[in-house]
């Protein structure tokens, strides 16, 4: 699955989606498996929205792959291909890789003068990864 526009100015999950693709994302993500008008019910309930722009969206998210849908007699239900967690794991892979082969040394210096503001277990656990990757290299 291939996001083709990341859009470093937004928060969450509006950096990979737009923002009623984010929305209906977190409701699947949540429940799993949906029809469309229970997602639209669900939506409805901060804002109206259209039956059809729910459909038409929900396709798009099936055409792009990142939803499945599946018909249970006249109706068609929509699940996540993969979990939130994969997903986000997956994506920022992705990203850093493209900014590594893009920017190379620059952008691992730019990580390493932001983890005096992470958390000690993550540093704890980039030593590790460091030591493995020392030893799987000699």
């Amino acid at each position: 699955m291939n996001i083709k526009k990341f859009k470093y100015d937004e928060v969450g999950l509006n950096r990979f989606f737009g923002p009623l693709e984010a929305k209906i994302m977190e409701l699947l993500w949540e429940a799993e498996e949906l029809s469309i008008k229970e997602v639209q019910q669900r939506l409805k309930q901060d804002k109206p929205i259209n039956f059809n722009t729910a459909m038409t969206v929900m396709n798009r998210l099936v055409d792009k792959g990142i939803l499945q849908k599946r018909a249970e007699g006249r109706l068609s239900l929509f699940r996540p291909v993969q979990s939130k967690e994969k997903f986000i794991e997956e994506q920022s892979k992705k990203l850093t890789e493209n900014l590594l082969d893009e920017f190379g040394g620059v952008v691992i210096n730019h990580m390493i003068d932001v983890l005096d503001e992470v958390d000690q277990t993550l540093l704890d656990k980039l030593e590790q990864k460091i030591q493995q990757l020392r030893k799987d290299n000699l």
